[in-house]
């Protein structure tokens, strides 16, 4: 049987009351697993919480895999153009120029897939409703925030290889192979 009480008192005190109640209306009746609504509550939540921590960890993970991955193929075109650069830079191109050069293609990638990930996650939302507690399917402050940290990691990724490539010298560059 479970039992619940209410009491203005603090709820850890009432329990020697409560003891003495049903001991006065039965003594055969053990009383045992005592403990506050709070208590309770936090009990049935712990599924959940480790849930929402492990989502959280491997989340953070996976964004820096992709930071790690778009960094990598960016300094991978970075490295491909290297002459292209070379040259650019020896006909007098500043660093700013070749900053936007890399940046562009590096904006234009992250457009296209932040506008398919954002299709996707408004269709694919609606599969998991049951599961969000306490927000719409279609949250736009949770969608601009996960659009910005995606777009910031995205941009300092590319900035990193993109400002590199400004110190490449032209010379050394023509003769890169």
């Amino acid at each position: 049987m479970t039992v619940y009480a209410r009491t203005g008192a603090a709820p850890l005190s009432f329990i020697g009351t409560l003891r003495n109640a049903v001991r006065e209306v039965d003594a055969g009746v053990p009383l045992y697993g005592i403990r506050t609504v709070d208590k309770q509550v936090e009990t049935s939540l712990v599924t959940e919480r480790l849930l929402a921590s492990l989502s959280t960890v491997f989340g953070a993970l996976a964004t820096l895999l992709a930071a790690i991955g778009l960094y990598g193929v960016v300094a991978f075109m970075v490295t491909r153009r290297t002459r292209e650069i070379g040259i650019r830079m020896a006909l007098g191109a500043g660093g700013r120029s070749v900053v936007w050069l890399i940046m562009r293609e590096v904006l234009t990638l992250a457009g296209t897939g932040l506008a398919i990930g954002l299709a996707a996650a408004f269709g694919l939302t609606r599969l998991v409703e049951a599961q969000l507690f306490g927000i719409k399917a279609t949250d736009i402050a949770t969608m601009l925030l996960a659009t910005s940290g995606i777009a910031a990691v995205t941009l300092l990724a590319g900035y990193v290889p993109a400002r590199r490539a400004t110190s490449i010298d032209p010379m050394r560059a023509l003769r890169f192979e």
